[in-house]
């Protein structure tokens, strides 16, 4: 690696693409280049430094003049609230949860990872930088992801400090593991439930601010529309869930860290309530959505077990450190007890494919390779269908290296989790997986600074494009939350808030009273279409389009099919949708029906975004585009791009959305194609 890739960060190694392809068009209109306007130059290691440097100061007397709302309480949000309200700003903090603890980020699983090097295994912060745009398939912005792992390491310092218990070796060290798509160990983890320990330390931590004064907390509430106020970010409209009542909140800024979108597919890893609602208002307001197709499928999930469900559930990728990834040989053995298969009988497909990697190979390529298994006909478990959608993950060689009693104590709740679920196990039979939607890479555009093409709104987290390019490494999800939230956004947000003190906007703006009057207009006309069908059977059937035509696999004619499909189901939606109740109390349907509305218009950017782009990278895969030995196929002359999406409209009404394009321009890193065997 290091010859070949370590270069000054000053000059150019690739031109901006040139696309020829144009599979969608007619479904989009082409707008202008789009440029990071705050983009740092000079070497790649002294871009972060030079920046926090010079961006301007607030002085801590005007910081109390100053008034900032953070949508999301998860480690992007919670922690950006603690450590704004500590420096002194006016912090207003909102979740839809009844706790800000209840934030999906308590279900990560497996770590957090950083370029600590304890393990003296060669690791650092280049080599953290390179993994992550290797593995995100070189679709990433390079200065973005440099900075992640440049700060990767305060991050557990400061996690440390808040007491999130680590686990430690016999000496008392902080102890590593390995996450996929890396051949060194980095990851930190507290067992199976390093989200939940992280989270309570920056839950810890914005609750001392809201003792203090600095931060107001709301509960329940949920964000219903931004607030622009000439042309800039200055506030939300959000429903107090309880009771109905639709509140104004104004500010000076507006941060967004929402989290991801994955349940546009009905069934995923997300919890039930995870949602695209703020960032889609965000961007029905002007924000643009970059790279919405960019999802990304978990390989170690608990299989479907039938129609009758609505969430699947994670198993962490901890697991394949010591898990053997398998299928039988033979597809009459599908239906044997596994522990009656012999060993010459089984196929380790990703040891005998990936031979460097094996089990640890990154993501996306895991799920396709179970995918493919599957689809030769040599899946286990019942069939679900017309197939069987399982692979085994076996832990029989980790038990005879470690003892029972060494592998429960790395994974005993994944392995308690597992068995609850499923009545089997693991510790007697192979752990039954099959990928399952996990996480997005898509999301609202954002600069360097993480401020959207909106002035004053700022976004964070998974709900952000930033850093993963096309595909996330393991254990980085949790890394980006906390870097944005602690270290980046409070470092940025300062240069954009030292123009303030600003002037203060009233309710009575129109700008503002236009705002409240489209939320109420909206949920009235939710309550008045009085239909037969339930939010959540359009959300099911639009997951099942999702999935098939823009999952694992996509293609063109899938594509194109997915579109036609998701427009009859939208115009169905807004003429036989039946929500019950009224708006002026809780009302559950009425909150699912404003989310569907949201999915389904995301679910056709998604598809045009995927339909556009004719390759495949990371979590995308054209059928179109790949290797002779069916591997993904980049086409870095026509795609090295950020697809940044402008709302133009609604497409029942001739609206076709505006695709900006951001090039991909390395310095420091020379774009391959990817290899992990």
């Amino acid at each position: 690696m290091a010859g070949s890739t370590l270069h000054d960060g000053l000059t150019p190694l690739n031109e901006a693409s040139v696309q020829k392809s144009d599979d969608a068009h007619g479904y989009y209109t082409l707008g202008d280049k789009l440029v990071d306007p705050v983009a740092p130059v000079g070497p790649i290691a002294e871009r972060w430094t030079t920046r926090k440097f010079e961006n301007r100061l607030v002085n801590p007397a005007n910081r109390r003049k100053l008034d900032v709302i953070i949508v999301g309480t998860g480690l992007a949000g919670g922690a950006a609230a603690a450590t704004l309200g500590e420096a002194g700003y006016n912090v207003k903090s909102f979740c839809y949860q009844d706790s800000p603890r209840r934030a999906h980020s308590i279900a990560a699983q497996g770590g957090i990872n950083a370029a600590k090097n304890y393990k003296e295994d060669g690791d650092s912060t280049f080599r953290l930088f390179y993994d992550t745009v290797k593995g995100g398939d070189y679709r990433s912005r390079e200065s973005n992801v440099y900075r992640l792992a440049e700060v990767s390491a305060n991050i557990i310092d400061q996690c440390v400090a808040q007491g999130v218990p680590f686990a430690r070796d016999y000496g008392g060290l902080l102890d590593n593991r390995s996450f996929g798509g890396v051949q060194v160990s980095r990851t930190f983890y507290a067992r199976g439930q390093t989200g939940q320990q992280l989270l309570i330390g920056a839950y810890q931590a914005m609750e001392r601010q809201v003792a203090a004064g600095t931060v107001e907390q709301f509960t329940r509430h949920e964000m219903l529309e931004l607030v622009v106020v000439d042309g800039k970010a200055r506030g939300i409209i959000a429903r107090d869930m309880v009771t109905g009542e639709i509140e104004t909140h104004l500010a000076d800024v507006v941060v967004l860290a929402t989290g991801g979108y994955g349940n546009v597919f009905f069934l995923s890893t997300n919890a039930m309530g995870s949602n695209v609602t703020a960032a889609w208002r965000a961007h029905r307001k002007g924000a643009y959505m970059a790279n919405p197709c960019y999802t990304q499928i978990h390989p170690t999930c608990i299989p479907v077990s039938g129609d009758h469900q609505s969430k699947l559930t994670l198993m962490s990728e901890s697991l394949r450190n010591d898990g053997r990834i398998w299928v039988p040989k033979k597809k009459e053995d599908c239906d044997k007890d596994p522990r009656d298969i012999p060993e010459e009988d089984r196929d380790y497909y990703l040891e005998r494919i990936y031979p460097s990697f094996g089990n640890l190979v990154p993501r996306d390529i895991a799920s396709r390779q179970a995918k493919n298994m599957c689809d030769e006909g040599r899946g286990v478990g019942p069939m679900v269908g017309d197939f069987r959608r399982g692979v085994y993950l076996d832990f029989t060689d980790a038990i005879k290296r470690y003892g029972k009693a060494g592998v429960e104590e790395k994974y005993d709740n994944l392995f308690d989790m597992y068995e609850r679920i499923t009545g089997e196990n693991p510790y007697e039979v192979p752990m039954r997986i099959y990928p399952a939607v996990h996480y997005v890479m898509g999301g609202l555009w954002v600069d360097y600074h993480l401020q959207s093409n909106i002035p004053g709104l700022f976004v964070s987290g998974e709900a952000n494009f930033s850093d993963h390019g096309a595909n996330r490494l393991g254990a980085s999800a949790l890394m980006q939350g906390l870097a944005d939230g602690y270290f980046v956004l409070p470092n940025t947000i300062r240069d954009y808030l030292a123009d303030g003190p600003f002037e203060k906007i009233d309710e009575s703006h129109e700008a503002v009273v236009e705002a409240k009057r489209s939320v109420q207009e909206r949920i009235d006309r939710f309550l008045s279409i009085d239909g037969t069908r339930s939010a959540d059977s359009y959300h099911k059937e639009l997951g099942n389009i999702m999935w098939e035509y823009c999952g694992m696999e996509r293609t063109e004619e899938g594509l194109r099919k997915a579109i036609d499909l998701i427009r009859e189901l939208k115009a169905d939606f807004w003429s036989n949708l039946k929500v019950l109740g009224s708006a002026d109390t809780l009302n559950q349907s009425l909150e699912k029906a404003g989310r569907v509305a949201d999915f389904i218009e995301l679910g056709e950017l998604m598809c045009i975004d995927a339909l556009n782009r004719r390759e495949s990278c990371g979590g995308h895969f054209r059928a179109e585009s790949q290797t002779d030995d069916g591997e993904a196929l980049r086409h870095d002359d026509e795609f090295a791009y950020v697809a940044a999406w402008e709302w133009g409209g609604d497409s029942l009404e001739g609206g076709q959305p505006v695709l900006h394009k951001e090039d991909l321009i390395y310095t420091a890193i020379e774009m391959k194609q990817r290899s992990y065997k």
